[in-house]
């Protein structure tokens, strides 16, 4: 399925004030996700300066959480390049499968937590720009 950078997008998750402070969810019910999860994973202690992923998926679903701090999500489908800063954690960012996906400008102390609709499978990554830029020509 050809997907572009525009289909992926910030979801507004409810929240709850109260005087003990806020409450955020998503749950496995397709009414905030497109998708079901598997799989949660976070990346913490990220080096000034440094980056992570630098790869796409075939067939994977993102929502991309900073449960702390801040972060940059780089998107790229092949044709359309997007970037865009996750700060809010009920705020996540949906990214959709045969997007390139780069993340870094990681702030002190950030927490970039991911929801994965599947458990994970080195056969679904892209790891090669050149082989993904071939691979989305053919979708």
């Amino acid at each position: 399925m050809r997907n572009t950078v525009h289909d992926c997008r910030f979801i507004e998750l409810p929240t709850f004030p109260d005087h003990r402070g806020k409450l955020a969810f998503v749950q496995n019910d397709r009414v905030h996700l497109e998708f079901d999860f598997c799989r949660l994973y976070f990346l913490f202690d990220v080096p000034f300066g440094g980056q992570r992923a630098g790869h796409a998926h075939r067939a994977l679903f993102q929502l991309f959480f900073a449960f702390s701090g801040a972060y940059d999500l780089h998107l790229d489908d092949g044709a359309n390049i997007r970037s865009v800063r996750i700060e809010q954690p009920n705020r996540p960012f949906f990214v959709r499968p045969n997007i390139w996906r780069v993340v870094d400008g990681f702030t002190s102390g950030a927490v970039c937590a991911v929801l994965a609709s599947q458990l994970y499978d080195e056969a679904d990554y892209i790891r090669d720009y050149d082989q993904f830029s071939e691979y989305v020509r053919t979708l």
